[in-house]
Order: structure tokens, then C-alpha cells, then sequence
């Protein structure tokens, strides 16, 4: 009986680890990234890295990032993300057809004295990985 429920464990204990090596991660929506004929669209970021450099205490500042779909199906932005609430994220609510152009724009409070880096995650229907757009930069009190 002992034999019994060891094997039965250690079946369970090897179905449960091959489920995890097959398991979503991030929002892959089905695809695989190591699949790229199955990622139809595609970002181009002219940049992902915005630095404001000095920026005046008290005076929001917006970053905007452009992208271009050079995938062969539209791009649909999901959801823009900040990683905290001095941060808001803007994005291009249509889809984005291939070819075409699409923004992001993040924009800092600006409210605290000092050095920031801030990043915005954009979720969509474009890659197997959501795409990490970053701001940073200086806030002075001149």
C-alpha cells in the first residue's frame, strides 16, 4: 500500500512539473517567442529610453514614444502600465495597422526634488514579451 502511494507521488510530482515547463508566461497570447513566424505584429521603437535631463520642480513633463507596426496584422495596445502613481502612461487607443505609426506618452508629476527612473510596461498583442518603455531624468528645484 506504502508503494502504491509513493508511485502515485511521485506521478503526480512529474505530471505537475512537465504542466509548469509548458505554463504562460507574461502575455504570450498562445505564441511562443521562439515562433516568429506565429508574431504577426510587431513594434519598432524610435526610442525606448527617454531622458528629460534637468527638469523644474512642480512642472509635469511628457515623454512621447513612437512606434511603427512592422509586423502584417494591427498592433492592439492593451494596456500602459507605470511602475508608480507620479507616472501616467498614455497610449494610441485604435488599433495600429501595419505600416503605420502609434504612440505612447508617459508623463512625470515632476513633484519631488531629485533623480528619477521610471518605467512604463505596454502590454499588446504584438510580442510574446510586454515591452518596457523607460523615462528618467533630474527634477530641480530653480
Amino acid at each position: 500500500m506504502k508503494i502504491t502511494s509513493l508511485f502515485s507521488a511521485m506521478l503526480f510530482f512529474v505530471a505537475v512539473s512537465a504542466s509548469a515547463q509548458t505554463g504562460h508566461e507574461g502575455h504570450n497570447h498562445g505564441t511562443s517567442p521562439a515562433d516568429p513566424a506565429l508574431i504577426q505584429s510587431s513594434f519598432k521603437w524610435e526610442e525606448s529610453v527617454h531622458d528629460f535631463g534637468k527638469i523644474k520642480q512642480g512642472v509635469p513633463a511628457t515623454a512621447t514614444f513612437t512606434f511603427t507596426n512592422t509586423g502584417t496584422q494591427p498592433i492592439v495596445i492593451s494596456e500602459a502600465k507605470a511602475s508608480c502613481g507620479c507616472t501616467v502612461p498614455e497610449f494610441s487607443k485604435e488599433p495600429v495597422a501595419p505600416g503605420a505609426k502609434g504612440i505612447v506618452k508617459a508623463t512625470y508629476n515632476a513633484a519631488n526634488a531629485g533623480f528619477f527612473d521610471k518605467d512604463v510596461t505596454i502590454m499588446s498583442n504584438a510580442s510574446a514579451i510586454d515591452v518596457k518603455l523607460k523615462i528618467k531624468g533630474e527634477v530641480v528645484t530653480e
